[in-house]
């Protein structure tokens, strides 16, 4: 059901956001580690997402901080990211088509690659501080 609209505004962000981390919050790999951290702390972790995703995506500078550190000690590897990434393109493509809508799924897979890198390099050189 594809709105063939792309991502203009915050109440586009939320909706993005919000209809994402519901299929999280109901994913048998992703629910137990995210309902795990965030337990009754959603509406507060869905706050910091629009935040996040309208800096990235509308220029509003809404967000500031370094998401890494937050994931680095989760017990995440490859096929976390991989299902992550697949809902991400699932909702971003139900509700959206466009530049916009483009760079959203282009920025999740960037960072998808570089927190893996990281996380990789982290496990690898356990001498290494997480930074």
């Amino acid at each position: 059901m594809s709105t063939s609209t792309d991502i203009l505004n915050l109440d586009d962000v939320k909706l993005l956001v919000n209809d994402f981390y519901g299929k999280v919050r109901d994913n048998t790999l992703l629910a137990p580690i995210f309902n795990g951290v965030i337990g009754d702390n959603w509406p507060v972790h869905l706050e910091k997402m629009y935040g996040f995703w309208q800096t990235l995506l509308l220029n509003t500078p809404a967000y500031s901080g370094s998401p890494f550190l937050k994931h680095a000690k989760l017990p995440i590897a490859a096929e976390h990211f991989d299902t992550w990434i697949r809902l991400f393109n699932e909702t971003v493509d139900t509700h959206f088509t466009g530049a916009k809508a483009d760079e959203a799924k282009w920025r999740a897979a960037r960072m998808s690659e570089m927190f893996q890198y990281k996380l990789d390099y982290y496990k690898n050189n356990p001498a290494k501080p997480l930074i």
